[in-house]
């Protein structure tokens, strides 16, 4: 089985936000261990399964509709964390500890969840190395989903530092998972062909 290439664009030196900022508008750059990361824009599939489980946690955690409120869901940030520059595909902050928004087009602040929706292309990426620096800045939660296993693993941060698998989700299965156990979802509908 050949593993997919990962997107790494060699300099030779240490990546800055300007190589960042020159890349095409149609790819999603990161800075990781001062490394240089070219993703295309999302896969139609990675798409319906982010913004679906957006349009569900939104209401109920953003809003407060139907849900407990407390949360701040954003699409796609850009996380300035130390020397690294990520962008998950959804992240979340309660709000006690992010009660406005930051001023920058960039968000300081380590999330409190994050969620990466896992694509052949960036999958030892996302795994290995970015939830490695996530664990160090103090998410306390990451769901890692896969649009084409049709599968949801939900880690909790533990104390040490590493993470633990708190749950796993397949197929149509109902899902109420920390941290958003308030309330429950079909995970089919985070499939492009359910």
């Amino acid at each position: 089985c050949m593993l997919p290439r990962m997107p790494k664009i060699e300099l030779g030196r240490p990546a800055t936000y300007d190589d960042l900022v020159a890349l095409p508008e149609h790819v999603v750059g990161e800075i990781v261990d001062d490394e240089l990361w070219s993703s295309p824009r999302p896969a139609p599939r990675h798409a319906v399964a982010y913004g679906a489980l957006g349009a569900i946690l939104l209401p109920a955690f953003d809003f407060g509709d139907r849900g407990p409120g407390g949360w701040r869901i954003i699409d796609e940030p850009e996380l300035h964390l130390g020397r690294h520059v990520l962008v998950p595909d959804l992240a979340g902050w309660r709000r006690e500890r992010m009660p406005r928004l930051p001023e920058t087009a960039f968000f300081p602040l380590a999330p409190d969840w994050v969620c990466e929706v896992l694509s052949p292309s960036t999958v030892r990426l996302d795994r290995a190395m970015k939830l490695r620096i996530y664990a160090q800045e103090g998410v306390g939660h990451a769901w890692l989903v896969d649009p084409i296993a049709r599968t949801m693993e939900v880690l909790r941060r533990a104390a040490d530092g590493t993470w633990a698998i708190v749950d796993t989700h397949v197929g149509s299965a109902v899902a109420r998972t920390e941290p958003f156990d308030a309330i429950e979802f079909r995970l089919e509908l985070l499939w492009a062909d359910p």
